[in-house]
């Protein structure tokens, strides 16, 4: 049998760290290292361990050769074994509970999944969801974990994903019939909002925001029924409407970043290993 070499599952945290930032220096700030440690492994992962370049440069950006789109995958495979077997050994009787803020964006689309996955490892965890938009959950101090809408610039914590916000109708809805385009959106504080209102604003294009408010379901119903149009985040858009974009008189959106934050003050076992099922499920 042959003998083949052993991949440190640090050299795979930092891999994947870069994957997700996009660099090495957001890597080496998330991963609390130097950037030259954080080079230093990568030099080793490619040169001494697999012998195959991993990182090509793509403009500013750095992307990943096919080897290492390849390794990026087995090791988030591995990376998530190893957490599940330590967990499930070291701590099988992990109790307490863990309080999350999200919009409401997010509770249909993402967390279901993401918490059948963790009571199923860890039943004896409670979890309450405190569903409030970006702009007062930042302004709250009592959630041990955080997730929130940023515009692109203003992200911190940890980058769970970005997404193109993107414009939505009912299959049945002519926009060509409306003079004053109605919209369907959160309420005052949502940037989406102000963005979407300000590129109409910047084209000229006439519009009132008939319909407001907090929940994302409520938004979309109304959208369903061909009574307004929306602007949200593309992932979040069901698949019975139909995207607007400029071919269809509408300004082009920006994206926005989904990012985590974690409470220094109750960061606890339980709320750390529900943040990683939290990264690990808006990144699928």
């Amino acid at each position: 049998m042959a003998n083949f070499p052993t991949i440190d599952s640090e050299l795979l945290r930092t891999f994947v760290a870069i994957a997700d930032q996009g660099g090495f220096t957001r890597a080496a700030e998330v991963l609390n290292r130097t950037q030259s440690a954080v080079s230093m492994q990568m030099k080793r992962l490619e040169e001494d361990v697999l012998q195959r370049a991993l990182f090509l440069k793509e403009g500013r950006q750095l992307g990943l050769t096919a080897e290492g789109q390849l390794l990026l995958g087995y090791a988030r495979r591995i990376l998530k074994l190893q957490s599940e077997v330590m967990s499930s050994l070291r701590e099988p009787h992990m109790v307490g509970s863990v309080r999350v803020g999200t919009p409401d964006d997010y509770v249909m689309r993402f967390m279901p999944s993401i918490l059948a996955r963790f009571a199923q490892t860890y039943p004896m965890v409670q979890v309450e969801l405190h569903c409030e938009p970006s702009f007062h959950l930042l302004q709250r101090k009592d959630l041990d974990l955080t997730i929130v809408t940023r515009e692109p610039g203003k992200e911190i914590g940890q980058l769970l994903r970005q997404e193109q916000i993107v414009w939505a109708q009912a299959a049945g809805f002519d926009l060509n019939e409306q003079s004053s385009l109605p919209l369907a959106m959160f309420n005052a504080e949502c940037f989406c909002r102000d963005w979407a209102c300000n590129a109409l604003d910047t084209m000229g294009r006439d519009y009132r925001v008939a319909y407001t408010s907090p929940s994302l379901s409520a938004i979309m119903a109304v959208v369903s029924a061909g009574l307004a149009i929306t602007a949200q985040l593309q992932s979040l858009i069901p698949a019975d409407m139909r995207i607007l974009g400029v071919d269809d008189g509408l300004p082009t959106m920006p994206s926005a970043s989904i990012v985590l934050l974690r409470n220094a003050q109750t960061r606890s076992p339980v709320s750390e290993c529900l943040a990683d099922y939290i990264a690990d499920g808006f990144r699928l």
